[in-house]
């Protein structure tokens, strides 16, 4: 009977907990204010990074440490879809309500909130919270109260609650969640004198961008806490514990390629883990085993984060050979025309500027003012990366 492969990568879903890597001063930062909010002061956190950083894998470690650790009733909220006030707030209670459910909280839960819950689920229980919508409207303008309530339920036997407010970019979009959230901690910070909760924002930097057109004052209160790519260091202890917990050895050369291509984007970490685990077939990762994943991650990728007409016109013939001349180097956010052109052949020339034109209309990437003249610039690390590796798997099938 044939071994099972269990992988232990997650593409497209946060990191599991034994597998988070890096990110020890931001830990130590958010530990700090975890402390601060236990003592009764409200802390809010702004978590600020590009697509694929890993900021739902960091929010999921923070919310894991601080049930387990510091004994916090916590949420993780995804509001994506969400664009509306009501929604959010309906959604951050009922996550709230299942933290609790099956235990003695859950029976103190008000009875407005217990009259408007219904069980669902087939293999396992879940608790919907779906009241009348003029009484969401209450519940979003009296939210400091209502958190206030379950927070004095709460403080016997547990230091807080940690509240992950994730995917925000409807909710950034319009004026409503900034103006609501600053009333919010305001009037937290004038009425309460103890109130044992982190709420953290988690976006994108034109999200925060977005609030503060929208309400100035709102980013004073928070604490800002930035992600950035992860050194080699990490991404190869990553890789390392991932595979070694399996008995899977890498080889330092394909250990190199892995930790080079994934350029310290946990998404890439995953997507490039994953394809390279079922790319081994004897227990020891080689470079070939590495290449071969690697260019199969590409494809992941693509399908995966770009839209489909951006995906097509990026794998088309057309366009094939040009990108395999593209700078092979992550660690440049983009390219000169000059610098390109110089490898190009005549024919290639010829249909050069109508590539750069498709990659602007397409969003790939745009004017890069301060590279100067003819210099663009990647719009998203994901594009990057994924422009990168292409010319890989370009070279790769070149040679076949």
């Amino acid at each position: 009977m044939m071994q099972e492969k269990i992988s232990p990568f997650t593409p497209g879903s946060p990191a599991r907990a034994d597998l988070f890597a890096g990110r020890e001063d931001q830990i130590r930062e958010v530990s700090n204010y975890l402390t601060q909010a236990a003592h009764g002061r409200m802390e809010n956190v702004f978590l600020i990074g590009d697509r694929g950083i890993g900021k739902s894998s960091f929010a999921s470690f923070i919310l894991e440490k601080a049930r387990a650790s510091d004994n916090f009733v916590g949420a993780h909220v995804h509001l994506g879809g969400a664009n509306t006030l009501e929604e959010m707030a309906r959604r951050v209670i009922e996550e709230l309500v299942n933290q609790v459910s099956g235990h003695s909280l859950y029976d103190e839960m008000s009875g407005f909130i217990r009259d408007h819950l219904r069980s669902v689920g087939v293999f396992g229980v879940t608790l919907e919270f779906q009241p009348p919508r003029e009484n969401l409207a209450h519940i979003v303008s009296g939210f400091p109260n209502v958190l206030g309530e379950f927070l004095a339920r709460i403080r016997e036997s547990n230091a807080g609650v940690v509240i992950i407010l994730d995917d925000i970019n409807g909710l950034a979009e319009t004026p409503m969640f900034a103006h609501w959230y600053k009333s919010m901690a305001d009037y937290v910070a004038t009425h309460f004198g103890s109130y044992p909760a982190l709420i953290m924002v988690s976006g994108l930097p034109e999200n925060r961008e977005q609030l503060a057109n929208h309400q100035p004052s709102l980013l004073r209160i928070f604490r800002a806490i930035e992600l950035g790519r992860l050194s080699d260091g990490e991404v190869e202890d990553f890789f390392d514990n991932a595979f070694s917990q399996l008995g899977i050895r890498v080889k330092p050369d394909a250990m190199r390629v892995m930790v080079r291509y994934a350029s310290g984007l946990p998404v890439m970490m995953q997507e490039i883990g994953d394809a390279v685990f079922w790319e081994d077939r004897d227990g020891v990762v080689s470079f070939s085993d590495a290449t071969g994943g690697i260019t199969s991650a590409a494809v992941n990728v693509g399908r995966k984060y770009l839209k489909p007409n951006v995906y097509d016109a990026l794998r088309s013939e057309r366009y094939q050979t040009i990108i395999r001349k593209l700078p092979a180097d992550s660690s440049r956010q983009g390219f000169t025309r000059r610098q390109v052109a110089e490898r190009l052949t005549s024919e290639e020339l010829r249909v050069f500027d109508n590539f750069l034109r498709r990659l602007r209309e397409l969003g790939v990437v745009e004017a890069d003012p301060q590279g100067g003249r003819g210099a663009y610039r990647y719009t998203n690390q994901i594009f990057l990366i994924y422009m990168w590796l292409m010319t890989l798997e370009s070279r790769v099938r070149s040679r076949e």
